[in-house]
């Protein structure tokens, strides 16, 4: 991926966080709730307006148009011609209202009259007018006329115009009228435009509400955001200030209520973990001293071992290795304890990485088991004694159960010192791999009494951990590899309220993996 991709794909994700906001979310939806209504308010005014402007426009029109025409065809001939029927129209449009007239006589269809012949004549008059004016209607007891005054709403060359018709007498002419409608089309215009403007005050008053009032909604979310991270750091203590009695305060009460019990909670988990701890450091102590004296015990038992009965020699190799199995386990349940309880701090020299692993494989007689490919020179920042701690523990366990030869790889990358450890075993089970550095894990559970206590590989990772690294376990072409990174300056020292539960301690020697 380019970097304008990769530009391109963070300002979207961005974009995206910003829409899918609260705040944003009420804003829009407050606007759309407001934009709804105004249109819906505008849109019914103007169509109420509409109809009521030109209903009063059409009626006044076509009630001056009957009265003007009773009045003048009174005074018009039978069998009028031409020029007579010319100056009915021209009577007839005289009334005082702004409209035009078309007068059709049967008698003489070849000159239908018109008051304004270049603009208006018979073609202009919708056919279905026509024939609905010419058609006429049965008498009855309600209907006492059989020809009526009928109107139609026409555009003209884009013009609008209300036409009404109708039929004199039974023989008699037929007149039309043309009344323009741009007068009130340019009112109807600009209540349209002031609606418009009135609807877009009122999305932009309603995103200003809106903005008010998620600011007042989401004043206290946001304060009860900030103490749940609060909380999730650490800070038990954290407690929201409740007013009020909506839900939000609700919602405060509910939250002090959570974090009081969830201190209470890890109060008391944490006195039943350092009644644990002091538990085990205690019982480790006083294990400690009479482990002294059989240990002795047993070095000299094993020193005359030969000479004994060879039916109490079996035995006596017995005692002798569960005896220091038990001693080692007893070292490292301290060694675990310290780290736990943080009571130890870090003694820091600055040491060659290389002199440091052949001088782990020289104490422990690993000469011709491991293969080295570590150049002098690489130096770092350590604690020499855990170091080794580490070294023996990740070496120890390769010979042990990857078989050898173990080959150890030191480099440097970059601020950091790398060392590998592989052997050439049948490597890690998939299964096992996420749970190499728990604490008393074994991968084969039926070796419940093998040599190690299961706590080699934790200790390695603590000590590494310490010094600001980490050991990663993998498995490679051959065999398992284990990884060690450190950096090459030391880590800086734990503040108070880090150092309560910091991983330091003594150096102890486990060379048990899994």
């Amino acid at each position: 991926m380019t970097d304008h991709q990769t530009t391109a794909r963070r300002f979207s994700t961005g974009r995206w966080r910003r829409l899918r906001s609260l705040r944003v979310r009420l804003i829009a939806v407050f606007a759309a709730v407001a934009l709804l209504a105004a249109v819906s308010a505008s849109g019914i005014a103007y169509w109420l307006n509409r109809d009521a402007v030109l209903k009063r426009a059409q009626d006044t029109a076509l009630n001056d148009f009957r009265v003007s025409l009773t009045r003048n065809v009174s005074e018009l001939p039978l069998n009028a011609s031409c020029p007579e029927l010319a100056t009915l129209a021209s009577n007839v449009a005289s009334s005082g209202l702004t409209y035009d007239v078309v007068v059709v006589d049967p008698a003489h269809p070849e000159c239908p009259a018109s008051s304004d012949p270049a603009n208006f004549t018979l073609a202009d008059v919708p056919a279905a007018l026509q024939s609905t004016v010419a058609k006429p209607r049965e008498i009855t007891e309600n209907n006492p006329y059989p020809y009526h005054l009928y109107w139609q709403r026409q555009n003209l060359d884009g013009r609008p115009f209300v036409i009404g018709g109708t039929k004199v007498v039974p023989n008699g002419p037929t007149a039309y009228m043309f009344k323009s409608l741009e007068n009130e089309r340019a009112d109807l215009n600009t209540l349209g435009w002031s609606l418009a403007i009135a609807t877009l005050l009122a999305l932009i008053g309603s995103a200003l509400l809106a903005q008010a009032a998620s600011a007042t909604v989401l004043r206290p979310v946001k304060r009860l955001g900030d103490a749940a991270r609060r909380l999730g750091q650490g800070h038990l203590d954290t407690r929201l200030e409740v007013e009020g009695s909506d839900e939000l305060a609700d919602l405060a009460r509910t939250f002090n209520r959570a974090a009081e019990s969830l201190h209470e909670q890890v109060e008391e988990l944490s006195a039943r973990e350092a009644q644990s701890r002091r538990f085990v450091a205690d019982m480790s102590h006083e294990l400690r001293t009479p482990l002294t004296a059989m240990t002795a015990v047993t070095d000299i038992l094993e020193d005359e071992a030969e000479s004994l009965d060879p039916m109490i020699e079996p035995a006596v190799r017995l005692v002798v290795s569960e005896t220091r199995r038990l001693s080692d386990l007893v070292e490292n349940l301290m060694e675990v304890t310290r780290f736990d309880a943080g009571t130890a701090k870090l003694v820091a020299d600055e040491v060659d990485i290389a002199d440091l692993i052949m001088s782990c494989i020289d104490g422990r007689a690993w000469y011709d088991a491991v293969e080295v490919d570590a150049p002098r020179g690489i130096l770092a920042v350590v604690d020499p004694r855990r170091l080794d701690v580490v070294f023996a523990n990740l070496i120890g366990n390769a010979l042990k159960h990857g078989g050898s030869p173990v080959r150890v790889k030191v480099r440097q990358d970059g601020e950091s010192v790398v060392v590998e450890v592989s052997d050439s075993g049948p490597g890690i089970p998939e299964d096992v791999l996420p749970h190499v550095f728990d604490r008393f894990y074994k991968a084969d559970r039926g070796r419940a009494r093998s040599e190690g206590s299961g706590l080699g590989l934790s200790i390695a990772m603590a000590n590494a951990q310490i010094h600001g690294g980490t050991i990663t376990a993998a498995n490679g072409e051959v065999g398992a590899v284990f990884t060690l990174t450190l950096p090459s300056a030391p880590p800086p020292p734990p503040s108070a309220d880090e150092a309560e539960g910091g991983p330091v301690g003594d150096a102890a020697q486990d060379k048990d993996a899994t």
